[in-house]
């Protein structure tokens, strides 16, 4: 089974995209690792979706929002918290969270717990390049100011957000 891509991986047909465990494609932080599974270019800019299991004590990312997509959470084993606009809940293994565009989020493995979350993002943005350069800036070997850059370019625009700090500074 193969993948077709279109030079502006937003429109047209796609084929079927069958990713393989032993294949993907995978990037890491020191506290994460992400499994790349079918990005925009892979499906026609339908989505963009991937894995990511994250170690106790791991900051998932700060607060945030997409302006065109929706982010899909589901939690596949341990527990995610999540901010979603100013409230903070917990996601247990079998949960399922939908994100609508312009609103503030963020998430990290809930304390005393790992995480392992698939996410979905609709339609796709070419998140696999945020991820990589993401990981690379968590490793040092990239300057913080290119994710400030890349925002409209990934549909990840920071924001601030007090609720967040605040759950955030009670964990250490």
């Amino acid at each position: 089974m193969t993948t077709t891509q279109n030079e502006t991986g937003n429109s047209g047909d796609f084929a079927p995209v069958l990713i393989r465990a032993a294949a993907a494609e995978t990037t890491r932080d020191p506290s994460s690792v992400m499994t790349l599974l079918a990005d925009s270019r892979d499906t026609g800019g339908r989505l963009t979706s991937y894995r990511s299991t994250f170690a106790e004590g791991a900051i998932g990312a700060p607060a945030h929002l997409h302006t065109r997509a929706s982010e899909l959470f589901y939690v596949i084993d341990g527990a995610l918290q999540v901010l979603v606009g100013e409230e903070i809940t917990v996601l247990e293994a079998g949960d399922f969270l939908l994100v609508p565009p312009h609103t503030p989020h963020a998430f990290a493995a809930a304390p005393g717990a790992t995480a392992d979350v698939l996410f979905v993002f609709t339609p796709g943005a070419g998140r696999f390049d945020y991820l990589r350069l993401l990981g690379r800036v968590m490793r040092g070997e990239a300057d913080p100011q290119e994710i400030k850059d890349s925002s409209e370019r990934f549909d990840n625009h920071y924001v601030d957000s007090p609720v967040w700090r605040e759950a955030l500074a009670a964990r250490v």
